[in-house]
């Protein structure tokens, strides 16, 4: 039984072992060929060549002929192991990468600094967000997808190793060298994300390497300059420093990357580089840590090793060690594989030649590194080597999903550190005027015109601070943008002497929310943070991070970030306000929301063909998604004479819109109070229609257009004059004078008391013979003056102060020559038959032109982004910005059909899908789905089941309104299928 015992106790004991054994990161699944590829390899070589496997020099595509033709020379007759591309551009790598193997006996390994992506080296290539920037994000599944993404450029470009993930543990804010391209000062967040980074790069066949051991994060000092310091204790850097190694080795780690830096406590000779070292490469590295991976010296060209100067015994003496050659071998006996970027590399071959004639170098320890180098060729497909394909080499470099990615990343990196008063997201815009002053060195524009798609928002500028003082005393928001350069991690990020003064003094006297696009140590400048309300760091001032750092001061998207690091003395490390978005519209790529940009260009063609065929000069054309705006394109001009290209801040006269974006949320908002019920009948809302034929009709049937009513009464016919067709004198004036006010255009004012005469005539109005589903503008003249009665204000103050202001529709309004430029209001006609003028700056329909513009069916002008949020609203079933303006079930009690059985396919105020063949929408939509169209060319429809929303304005009617060609030819119609189209989940 003891005996028995014992068996079990070595069976276990044995697969204990073998269950901690950390494993050969370059063995291949097929591992037993590969020993024989390797070995069979190997006997081929002679010395020279097998020594010439270890070295890896530096080469640029962006030099000239002249200088890449010694490489040639290097890999024709040395047969160097690998490449390391730095400078350049991919297409012009690709090709010389080409020739290079081509001539090479042994396939060469490529590598590349692309710790961010190929970007970091090369141009026309992506660049992903800082590892700082990564740091901040808790979801590691995104660093894993991000460390993919840059394996398949990497694959792509036939680069094998990629010298990344950065795993040095930056607890010095002022590092030179690593700072952003360290994921944080938490080694257990930096483990963390290099491991994911490490996993998501060597899943797509991209070998990692981890640098630079044994860790340059505590560094004041640059080890391209000289030879830093690491002060630490063998105790702290083996608990922390070196905490991220172990983990990566135990999970698979390729490589490992060895700095030049002098540290004491682990290397007793004094000021000699780690990269140099017995004890830290071979003792701790591959005793220690069990490291079986290859192992990269870093760039031997860098001052700290370069430069490093060997003392004699006494300490007095020193001499210089020379580059060419020695300081490879010495980095070779240490225990290093690969000898990166020698100065030297023919004398450093001719060195290690020697030394292993002498015995300095054994074939066992040759052989030792050479078939590790052998094994990662062969890992990396090497032994079926096959050239860079240039077919579509950028486009694949620069993907779409890639783009979709930094997306994800952004939204989930962006820290609140600060939120008094839980000031963000940004709400109850009705009561806040806002500016925005960007500091740094960069205007902030994306920035500034994201926040812009969320309330009105004014950039103050002033050369002095006074003039700034002065100018924001009109508002009550300050949102201060402090925007550094982008171009890479090691660019300044500090506030200048004036920038702090600045923001002082506009925090004394405002409520401010600062918004860093810097690395977060520009925190570490801010003295005192009292007087700032909100603090967000972007970290970057990428524009795909402007426009979702603006997303979340509004509440589009959560705020998840934490800090990576401490930034001064008020945010340690972790630091981050967490909220949840608010359902505004956010703005995005469509295949976040399960649609295809590929498809969705076919949009495109469409808008394009009816601008070309002179359907309409111009088009404003949105399309949202599940909440996130997908595309958003503005096409043609204001007019045919093609001066003013159509700008997303350009507004139109939306016509019949306005029945569901003015009158229809007033009437649902008293509906909801009970203040009236879709059975509420005219005779009983205003006392006019008592006695009338029209007492009995109910609010359900008016709004149902199933009542009887006329379609249309043209108002303006009897005030011309008989003879001349003009406006007659009786009723008009060109000025405004005593009892004519009512303002048509700027030269024609109406008789004042004209208005009771439009109610008079619709009171009077015969009804139609037979009951049947019939249009007419008519029940929003009716409601419009019950509205206001009930209210005591005009409807354009009412949708003013109870829906456009909250919702931050600043671009949506009656009467837009009060408020607008006229550049930025698109006309409507040249009317040749009432006003004798072009039509710009006021409403196209007449029956609301001889209302001061603003009529319950017509007069509400607005831009496609102001359209989407009240349809989202809708969609939202009356919820939006963080504020429940409807119940639910009032947006439903207006979105159903209640007269579909006598073929009447209308809703409450809201057009519906056809019932039959023909009908207002492509016919491949919802039943659920609710919209309207208008004159001018409008259209906005909304979908509860695929949540999509799409808005269309144009001014169709311009120069005249004519034939609506839009209509003959489906254009709205057919792009609302070609969106239905690009749905793909």
């Amino acid at each position: 039984m003891r005996k028995f015992a014992l068996i079990i106790f070595f069976i276990c004991f044995q697969l204990s072992l073998a269950q901690n054994e950390i494993k050969n990161p370059l063995l291949a699944q097929d591992s037993l060929q590969q020993i024989q590829w390797v070995d069979s390899l190997y006997n081929t070589l002679s010395t020279q060549e097998r020594i010439a496997q270890l070295f890896m020099v530096q080469i640029m595509s962006a030099d000239n002929a002249d200088v890449n033709n010694k490489y040639f020379r290097l890999v024709k007759e040395y047969g160097i192991g690998g490449i390391i591309y730095s400078k350049g551009g991919p297409m012009r790598q690709a090709k010389l990468n080409n020739k290079l193997q081509a001539v090479s006996k042994t396939p060469m390994l490529i590598g590349m600094d692309a710790e961010w992506g190929l970007s970091m080296r090369l141009d026309s290539t992506y660049a992903f967000p800082w590892n700082m920037t990564l740091g901040a994000i808790s979801d590691n599944d995104l660093i894993e997808r991000t460390g993919k993404h840059i394996g398949e450029h990497c694959k792509r470009l036939g680069v094998h190793f990629n010298f990344a993930p950065v795993v040095d543990i930056n607890t010095n804010p002022k590092n030179p060298i690593i700072g952003n391209r360290s994921f944080g000062e938490d080694r257990d967040n930096v483990t963390a994300k290099g491991l994911a980074f490490m996993n998501g790069m060597q899943s797509a066949g991209v070998l990692a390497n981890a640098k630079h051991f044994p860790g340059h994060g505590d560094t004041e000092d640059d080890s391209h300059k000289t030879l830093p310091t690491v002060s630490f204790s063998e105790q702290r850097i083996d608990s922390v420093e070196l905490h991220p190694y172990r983990r990566l080795i135990k999970e698979g780690l390729s490589s490992v990357m060895v700095a030049h830096l002098n540290v004491p406590s682990l290397e007793k000779r004094n000021g000699f580089p780690s990269s140099l070292s017995k004890h830290i490469v071979t003792d701790i590295l591959k005793e220690e840590l069990g490291f079986k991976g290859l192992i990269f010296t870093d760039a031997l060209t860098m001052k700290g090793a370069a430069d490093y100067i060997e003392r004699n015994i006494d300490g007095i003496n020193k001499n210089s060690i020379k580059t060419g050659g020695e300081i490879d071998l010495m980095a070779f006996l240490a225990g290093n594989d690969v000898m990166l970027m020698s100065e030297n590399p023919v004398y450093g071959i001719e060195k290690f030649v020697e030394a292993y004639e002498n015995g300095i170098i054994t074939e066992e320890r040759l052989a030792h590194s050479v078939k590790k180098v052998l094994m990662a060729k062969y890992k990396v497909g090497l032994n079926e080597y096959s050239p860079v394909s240039l077919v579509n080499l950028k486009q694949e470099l620069n993907r779409l999903e890639d783009d979709v990615l930094y997306e994800e990343l952004m939204e989930n990196a962006i820290t609140v550190v600060k939120n008094s008063k839980v000031l963000l997201p940004l709400r109850d815009l009705e009561t806040r005027k806002i500016a925005y002053i960007n500091l740094g060195d960069d205007s902030g524009s994306p920035f500034y015109n994201e926040l812009k798609k969320y309330t009105k928002v004014h950039h103050i500028k002033a050369d002095k601070l006074d003039g700034i003082i002065s100018k924001l005393q009109n508002y009550n928001t300050v949102i201060i943008g402090f925007h550094k350069s982008n171009a890479n991690p090691w660019k300044g990020y500090k506030f200048t002497q004036k920038e702090m003064a600045w923001l002082y003094e506009i925090s004394r006297n405002n409520t401010v929310v600062l918004d860093l696009f810097a690395r977060p140590y520009a925190l570490n400048d801010i003295l005192s943070i009292d007087n700032i309300e909100g603090i967000v760091m972007s970290y970057q001032n990428s524009e795909i991070a402007q426009h979702k750092s603006a997303q979340l001061i509004f509440g589009a998207v959560p705020a998840k970030g934490k800090l990576p690091v401490s930034a001064g003395e008020f945010f340690p490390v972790g630091t981050g306000k967490s909220y949840n978005a608010i359902s505004n519209l956010s703005y995005g790529l469509p295949e976040r929301v399960g649609m295809d940009s590929d498809l969705l260009k076919k949009l495109d063609s469409v808008a394009n063909y009816a601008v070309n065929n002179r359907m309409t000069p111009g088009i404003q054309l949105l399309v949202s998604r599940r909440g996130k705006v997908i595309y958003n394109k503005n096409f043609g001009y204001h007019t045919y004479a093609k001066k003013n290209k159509v700008d997303f801040d350009d507004i139109y006269d939306v016509a019949s819109l306005t029945k569901i974006l003015g009158t229809l949320p007033v009437l649902m908002e008293i509906e909801e109070k009970g203040a009236v019920s879709l059975d509420s009948k005219l005779g009983d809302l205003i006392l006019d229609y008592r006695d009338t034929n029209k007492e009995n009709i109910t609010l359900k049937k008016m709004l149902s257009h199933y009542a009887q009513l006329k379609p249309w009464i043209p108002f303006y016919y009897s005030t011309l004059d008989s003879l001349t067709n003009k406006p007659d004198p009786e009723y008009y004036r060109k000025k405004r004078t005593k009892g004519f006010n009512v303002e048509v255009t700027n030269t024609l004012f109406l008789r004042n008391d004209y208005r009771d005469s439009i109610q008079e005539i619709i009171k009077e109005s015969d009804l139609l013979s037979r009951l049947r589903y019939r249009y007419s503008d008519l029940p929003y003249y009716i409601l419009k003056e019950y509205l206001e009665g009930f209210y005591d204000k005009p409807l354009d103050e009412i949708t003013e102060d109870r829906f456009y202001k909250s919702l931050g529709t600043n671009y949506t309004t009656y009467n837009p020559r009060n408020k607008f430029s006229l550049k930025d209001i698109v006309p409507s006609e040249v009317d040749k038959y009432y006003r004798y003028k072009k039509v710009h700056g006021y409403v196209h329909d007449m029956g609301a032109a001889m209302q001061g513009g603003v009529g319950g069916h017509a007069g509400v002008f607005s831009n496609a982004n102001d359209v989407a949020k009240i349809m989202q609203l809708y969609l939202q079933r009356g919820f939006y910005g963080g504020k429940r303006y409807f119940k639910s079930e009032t947006i439903d009690k207006f979105n159903t059909c209640y007269y579909c059985d006598a073929d009447n396919r209308r809703g409450v105020g809201f057009d519906k899908p056809q019932l039959g063949e023909e009908g207002p929408t492509c016919g491949c939509i919802s039943m659920t789905s609710f919209g309207h169209s208008g004159f001018t060319g409008t259209y906005a429809w909304a979908d509860p089941e695929e949540e999509i929303v799409y808005v269309f304005l144009a001014n169709r009617t311009y120069p005249e309104a004519g034939k609506n060609l839009l209509l003959r030819e489906n254009i709205r119609t057919e792009i609302q299928r070609l969106i239905y189209e690009a749905i793909i989940e």
